[in-house]
């Protein structure tokens, strides 16, 4: 296997990412950019969509880091709205966007359209919420639009799976479709519930690091795995474990989430950064199999089929936020009330991405070559064209809207009094083992946990505080900037005593880990 074209596809797309974030583009816009326009250069080498890896190698990751950064209580809180984008709407979506190629397209048979209609339902909200976060939108919407892209795929693999047994002459009905989706959407709920606490106990029962970060990578490939062997959603199970080990991380050990922490923002960077890549790469492939359906013909089809997606999603969103508040009493009381603005950004962020292409690139060749190769054409040019067209326009779009900005005094004044609350509680635990014989320390000792502590205390309200005159800074990050000097002068000593003999490499490194954790404790603190 040459691992030439592999390493030029990672390094290439980490640069791309790297630079966009010096850039007002998205990252996910921009890999996809540059990939359209370096697939063109010849001599690249081809980069295939496989569904064979993508899905069950690259969905899981990158399904598992969202949804432990996600916050279970959030999407608790926000279920009815997610529920009905990621599931009411994707089927919506399959039924209009398939009905209306089937309109549009000239002999385009009903079952190969609605194959088309479930792979480019799901959006892939990975670009929408990194727009969201980048341009300050509310926690509400952006919990929702995450909520949609954890649980949607699993809607349409299944709404995929019930179309392409059609469009084969399979025997597929709706009746066992809707069979197939409650079995799918249950199992893999319920492999997860199952899988959640055995994954979780052995989390904080290894004691090695190191085996507990190889864990961590397993686990979603784990829950993938076991539950499409037993004809379940993968998907559903992966997010199910995932929220539930992200809500209970505060149990494992603080050497392990400094390590999970790291070593999974490098594995998102880097699938994200390449499946975007990946996405603009396909150019060349996907004309290749256009077949019979080119030239102005398939540009028209392709245009047509976007705006119908587009369409689609607003005629969803706006009734969907809406109506089930003027419907029941309980909603009013219960949720927070929706806003134009939120629903508007909401029907504009549904931007389609790798796994649409991926599913269609499963497509099997027992489909008819014609409809495949158009259905494959038309899901590139949906995705390419709503990553385009709305990744460009959301960000001024959210600033045309003027959403209200968040309240940072308050925000800090919360985190300060829980702080307080916690530090009594320490405080007070301090007193109650220093009592203990067996707990004696020497006076300055004790005086030195009561400084951390009173410095922990101490460190969110002076981010209120007054800023230097001189230098700008704030009482805080003049801490932080003066902890970090002291700690590499001392740094710079013991490499000189490195160099000179005096001690060790493996003194080094240990006397180095020492003053990196207090490094990273100095930056914590000080927020």
């Amino acid at each position: 296997m040459d691992v030439m074209p592999l390493l030029l596809l990672v390094a290439g797309s980490a640069a791309v990412a790297a630079a966009a974030r010096r850039t007002p583009a998205p990252a996910p816009l921009l890999l996809v950019a540059v990939g359209l326009v370096v697939s063109g250069i010849p001599g690249v080498p081809s980069y295939t969509l496989d569904p064979h890896i993508v899905l069950p190698l690259l969905l899981p990751p990158l399904l598992y880091t969202s949804a432990s950064d996600s916050s279970y209580l959030s999407l608790r809180a926000q279920l009815r709205p997610v529920a009905l984008l990621s599931v009411g709407y994707v089927l919506f979506a399959t039924l209009v966007v398939g009905w209306a190629a089937y309109l549009i397209v000239p002999g385009l048979p009903l079952p190969a359209a609605l194959v088309l209609g479930a792979v480019v339902a799901p959006p892939d909200a990975v670009a929408a919420t990194a727009v969201a976060r980048r341009a300050g939108l509310p926690s509400r919407i952006t919990t929702i639009l995450q909520g949609e892209s954890l649980l949607n795929d699993a809607t349409a693999i299944t709404a995929y799976k019930v179309a392409l047994g059609a469009a084969v002459g399979a025997g597929a009905t709706w009746a066992g479709g809707i069979r197939d989706f409650l079995l799918a959407s249950v199992g893999g709920v319920g492999i997860g519930l199952v899988l959640m606490a055995p994954l979780h106990w052995l989390r904080t029962h290894l004691t090695e690091p190191l085996l507990q970060n190889t864990l961590s990578l397993l686990i979603p490939f784990v829950a993938y795995g076991v539950a499409e062997q037993a004809h379940a959603s993968g998907v559903l199970a992966v997010v199910v474990v995932a929220l539930y080990l992200g809500h209970r991380a505060w149990e494992v050990d603080f050497a392990t989430r400094l390590q999970e922490e790291a070593v999974w923002k490098m594995v998102a960077f880097v699938l994200e950064s390449a499946v975007f890549a990946l996405i603009g790469l396909q150019l060349p492939i996907v004309l290749k199999r256009l077949g019979e359906y080119e030239g102005a013909a398939a540009v028209g089809y392709a245009v047509a089929v976007f705006l119908v997606v587009v369409v689609a999603r607003f005629v969803w969103v706006y009734p969907a936020a809406f109506l089930p508040r003027m419907l029941s009493a309980r909603i009013r009381e219960r949720e927070e009330n929706p806003t134009w603005r939120g629903a508007m950004v909401t029907a504009w962020a549904g931007m389609r991405g790798v796994v649409s292409l991926a599913i269609a690139f499963a497509i099997p060749p027992t489909m008819a070559d014609g409809p495949r190769n158009l259905v494959l054409f038309l899901t590139f040019t949906t995705v390419i064209g709503t990553l385009v067209v709305q990744g460009v326009t959301l960000p001024p779009l959210i600033r045309l809207l003027r959403f209200p900005a968040r309240d940072r005094q308050a925000e800090t004044l919360a985190e300060a009094n829980a702080q307080a609350q916690a530090s009594r509680a320490a405080d007070g635990r301090l007193d109650e083992l220093l009592e203990d014989e067996r707990n004696a320390l020497p006076p300055p000792l004790a005086d030195r946990l009561r400084t951390v502590l009173e410095r922990r205390r101490n460190a969110v309200w002076e981010r209120l505080g007054q800023v230097n005159p001189v230098t700008g800074e704030s009482v805080d990050d003049t801490y932080r900037r003066l902890s970090r000097e002291m700690i590499s002068a001392e740094r710079d000593v013991f490499v000189k005593l490195r160099d000179r003999r005096h001690i060790d490499d493996e003194m080094l490194r240990a006397l180095l880990r020492r003053l990196d954790l207090e490094e990273a404790a100095a930056f914590r603190e000080a927020g």
